[in-house]
């Protein structure tokens, strides 16, 4: 089984230091760590963060980087990432506006492979995390399928989101073997408008995608909640979760 880890935007509420976020994730029993937003070490002294990471027995999934930080400073993200030794980086946005038509996928698909093939000369893999717009109806086939089919770099699949998007997460993973590393594992409810639910809560079959994702050949599953209500105890609920698939 993959081993697993929570992506920190779900944490990002806590008002804690990196840090302290960090043992809090050790101290829940998390394999791993996948760095988001403002808990990274872009915004927090690298060195410290391997310190960190090295005494809590944290490993590092590859994090979350906006696309224009990759493309405008990457001087700056890898300056801040070399410390911890990753070999990868996930996109974790692109706006709808980049799925709306044929054209826009088609751009996107140039501009992401483009990013990809820098980044490989570097030594880092690039992959990109969905949401449910990338979804959009073409007509012949969903804005989601021309992508995958337009590129060759990493998907990160977020279960929760694909689910809500009417796709099957399960069937999706076993169709992405060789280009899936990292899983989220969001729970949602999905019968009438999409709501954010805690992992075990929702109608994502979250054994299933686990088992598919380890079936795909994924390294990593990886917890994220966007809204908890309580992050802390979200937190907490995740590893439990995690830890008995």
């Amino acid at each position: 089984m993959p081993k697993t880890a929570i992506n920190l935007y779900s944490v990002r509420e806590l008002e804690d230091s990196t840090l302290g976020v960090l043992e809090r994730v050790a101290d829940a029993g998390y394999d791993g760590v996948q760095f988001a937003g403002e808990y990274s070490p872009l915004h927090d002294d690298p060195n410290a963060v391997v310190e960190a990471l090295e005494t809590l027995g944290l490993g590092v999934v590859p994090p979350h980087v906006g696309i224009e930080t990759l493309e405008d400073d990457r001087a700056a993200v890898r300056e801040a990432y070399a410390p911890l030794g990753i070999d990868g980086v996930v996109v974790p946005w692109l706006g709808p506006d980049r799925f709306e038509s044929p054209g826009a996928v088609e751009e996107t698909a140039t501009r992401i492979e483009a990013l990809a093939d820098d980044l490989a000369d570097e030594g880092w893999a690039l992959s990109y995390h969905n949401h449910d717009h990338e979804y959009a109806d073409l007509g012949s086939e969903s804005a989601f399928e021309r992508f995958l089919e337009a590129t060759d770099i990493g998907i990160e699949l977020d279960v929760g989101w694909a689910l809500a998007a009417g796709d099957d997460p399960v069937e999706r993973l076993r169709r992405l073997q060789g280009r899936i590393r990292t899983v989220h594992l969001k729970d949602m409810r999905v019968d009438g408008d999409p709501e954010f639910a805690e992992i075990g809560e929702g109608d994502v079959d979250v054994r299933a995608c686990a088992e598919a994702a380890a079936d795909a050949g994924a390294e990593w599953l990886v917890y994220e909640h966007d809204d908890p209500r309580e992050p802390a105890a979200s937190l907490e609920r995740g590893a439990a979760v995690l830890g008995k698939l």
